[in-house]
């Protein structure tokens, strides 16, 4: 497989075979990850396929994830054992084969409250995770749980109140960038013959009959309206499920509720830790997890019914991660300790509970009408499991023999020597003449594909310098992220392709005019372009910030959505 750039002239080729009248096999709408994911596994099979974005890659719910890949402990207090195992499976599968330049493993401590029983309740919880883990035949490389004292426990976390435990016990999951991970699935899929675009709307289906034939589509950047002729389109557009439903006139006997879903970021040494953190609250749990130089705090549980494009966080929800993040800590956090703020939706399966906590996090696939396949809910850990599942349903309907999945055994685009290229990183760190925590920032970012970004850097050495206003990404990486990643504007990669929108004290509003004339080249910015791509995010992110100081979701929507969203620099 030769890796494909999700460059400029590939996107307008895609468009352009989409266009072009022939019929594919499957077209994806969706470019979350399971759309991405369902891309991936269409095209892997032989299927000649097609993936559309409306805005872009990942900048749903697949950006604003906890970042977590894990099996879900608290689904076993629910007894979904089901569920636990096949997650299980998924994270090791990312760790040791798909994405292991991406997905990384991260300890979490849970401290006890409880003498004895408590112990011996969820120490059984952690054992039976572990043990789910091994009998999968995926678990190696994460070390099993540890019991701790209180006093072990303190050690590993100096910030936590004596009061606050009795002892603890110390488990593995995983983490990893959902951005990066979900653009990377759509490259990939790219890799393998699919015609991927972003910032292609979908404005309404084809049909013949009761069946539905294909959609008809919008290039928001050009306004080029044309129609895109499918056997099979699935439908992966997650909270919008609903949405992209009523265009076809079928919603199908299952509903997409939507849950809302905070996370703080703050700086690494506001909390004194070695390790990730998992406590109770009363409606869930509540994680503290390491995130390269920050902590991520999360997250909250609430029903959402205004803008999903845009969830805006309240005062109250960041009140309430600090009141229990606080509870625990012998130094509490004020909100000027909180650097950056971002609120994501789930997509959960409606049912008969009023708490979207106990709603399901199953995921389900139907053929909602002849040629549509639907697939909702489940988690992101189990992305390509549901993707299998669209693309078994799509293929059950197609005429000939189609192969099975290869999904479990094709990894990322980057994955292919990776450790090899870490175990040399001493080495690459002296041939670049970059320090070699540079070169491992980025072989964590982009594994095996880190030659094409070092050879910008070769090209211009002014590229192998930091951004200007960040700490952690170089010049190149903004470069990179234009040209061959798919970023269309200025948001996509200080939010995506990089995460200095919530990692940077001002939200990246510092480092925006020098990325925009770093992007203006590749994408054909003139100056003009240039100062509305800065204007349009410095507006996003002050409409972010107010929003984030009223006292409830329908005042923080309102304020969120005075910032317009940028569609074309033309």
């Amino acid at each position: 497989m030769a890796v494909v750039a999700l460059s400029p002239q590939a996107r307008a080729d895609a468009i352009d075979a989409l266009a072009d009248g022939r019929e594919l096999d499957v077209l994806v709408i969706g470019g979350g990850v399971v759309g991405t994911g369902a891309a991936l596994d269409a095209a892997t099979r032989g299927l000649t396929t097609g993936l559309l974005e409306a805005r872009d890659f990942a900048s749903g719910t697949s950006s604003r994830s906890s970042k977590l890949i894990h099996g879900g402990l608290r689904y076993l207090e629910m007894l979904d054992f089901r569920l636990v195992h096949e997650a299980l499976q998924e994270r090791g599968l990312l760790l040791q084969r798909l994405a292991p330049h991406l997905v990384k493993p991260v300890p979490f401590l849970y401290p006890l409250q409880h003498r004895w029983w408590e112990r011996f309740y969820a120490g059984a919880g952690v054992a039976l995770y572990d043990g789910m883990a091994v009998s999968s035949g995926l678990g190696a490389g994460l070390p099993i749980h540890k019991h701790l004292t209180r006093r072990g426990a303190m050690r590993l976390v100096p910030s936590l109140k004596k009061s606050a435990l009795v002892g603890a016990l110390m488990y593995y999951d995983a983490q990893v960038d959902d951005a990066r991970h979900t653009m990377e699935l759509a490259r990939t899929a790219a890799s393998y013959g699919a015609h991927v675009a972003n910032r292609v709307k979908v404005t309404g289906f084809l049909r013949q009959g009761e069946r539905v034939t294909g959609v008809q589509a919008k290039d928001l950047e050009s306004g080029r309206e044309f129609e895109v002729r499918a056997k099979q389109v699935v439908n992966a557009t997650g909270v919008w499920t609903d949405d992209t439903q009523a265009m076809v006139g079928e919603r199908g006997q299952y509903h997409v509720r939507a849950s809302k879903g905070i996370h703080l970021v703050v700086p690494k040494d506001r909390i004194q830790s070695s390790t990730g953190m998992i406590l109770r609250t009363e409606k869930s749990v509540l994680f503290i997890i390491p995130w390269g130089r920050h902590w991520l705090i999360g997250t909250t549980d609430t029903d959402w019914n205004l803008d999903k494009a845009h969830p805006a966080a309240t005062s109250k929800d960041i009140e309430y991660l600090l009141d229990h993040v606080n509870s625990v800590l012998t130094t509490p956090l004020t909100r000027e300790d909180v650097e950056g703020v971002y609120a994501g939706l789930r997509p959960l399966l409606a049912g008969e509970s009023e708490s979207t906590s106990k709603l399901s996090r199953e995921h389900v696939v139907a053929h909602a009408a002849p040629g549509l396949v639907v697939v909702a809910g489940g988690k992101y850990t189990t992305y390509r499991v549901m993707a299998k599942d669209a693309i078994d349903a799509a293929a059950a309907a197609l005429d000939g023999r189609v192969p099975k999945s290869v999904t479990k055994t094709t990894p990322l685009v980057g994955a292919d020597g990776y450790q090899a290229l870490w175990n040399q990183r001493h080495l690459i760190a002296q041939r670049s003449g970059l320090h070699v925590a540079r070169i491992e920032h980025l072989l964590n970012r982009y594994g095996a594909l880190v030659d094409e970004v070092l050879a910008l850097v070769e090209e211009d050495p002014s590229l192998g310098e930091q951004l200007p206003g960040t700490q952690d990404y170089l010049q190149a990486e903004i470069v990179y992220g234009a040209k061959a990643e798919g970023a269309r504007h200025l948001d996509d990669v200080l939010a995506r392709r990089t995460r200095i929108s919530i990692e940077a004290w001002d939200r990246g509003v510092g480092a925006a005019e020098a990325a925009a004339r770093l992007m203006a080249p590749i994408l054909g910015w003139d100056e003009k372009a240039i100062e509305r791509e800065v204007s349009f995010y410095v507006r996003r992110v002050e409409s972010e910030r107010a929003s984030q100081d009223q006292p409830d979701d329908e005042s923080a929507d309102k304020v969120r959505l005075e910032a317009p969203d940028i569609v074309s620099p033309a």
